[in-house]
């Protein structure tokens, strides 16, 4: 079981930036980081029903909820300081439309914003913060 486990797609630049933003602004440290494409992120994303070879959600772990789409955006963002809860609004969206508009985007963010060829290396300082 992990808590506040985020899994992202670690070749995405999007994706990548949307964490080093998380960092920052989680300055209690609750959450931790994998990439989908590594081990832990593929046992845990097959786990749970997607495939790790045609990633389309971010997978957000709290306890023994599994979040995906646009209830595990919403969720990161109810725990993190700064206002960064009053984009909760979002969740009186009907969630169909809300994941429609999340897959869309995903669907798009590598035209929108690239790839890496690799997944990105944390720093020494941030290592205790993936797994």
């Amino acid at each position: 079981m992990y808590q506040n486990l985020i899994l992202f797609d670690g070749v995405c630049n999007f994706c990548n930036t949307a964490v080093q933003m998380v960092i920052e602004i989680d300055k209690q440290k609750i959450f931790k980081f994998t990439a989908i494409q590594s081990e832990l992120g593929q046992r845990l994303y097959r786990q749970h029903g997607l495939n790790p070879t045609d990633i389309q959600t971010l997978m957000f772990l709290d306890g023994d909820r599994v979040l995906t789409k646009s209830d595990a955006v919403l969720a990161v963002l109810a725990r993190l300081d700064g206002g960064w809860q009053l984009l909760g609004a979002f969740r009186a969206m009907p969630e169909p439309l809300r994941d429609w508009a999340y897959l869309e985007f995903a669907r798009a963010r590598f035209r929108l914003f690239g790839r890496r060829e690799t997944c990105m290396m944390p720093s020494p300082e941030l290592r205790e913060r993936f797994i």
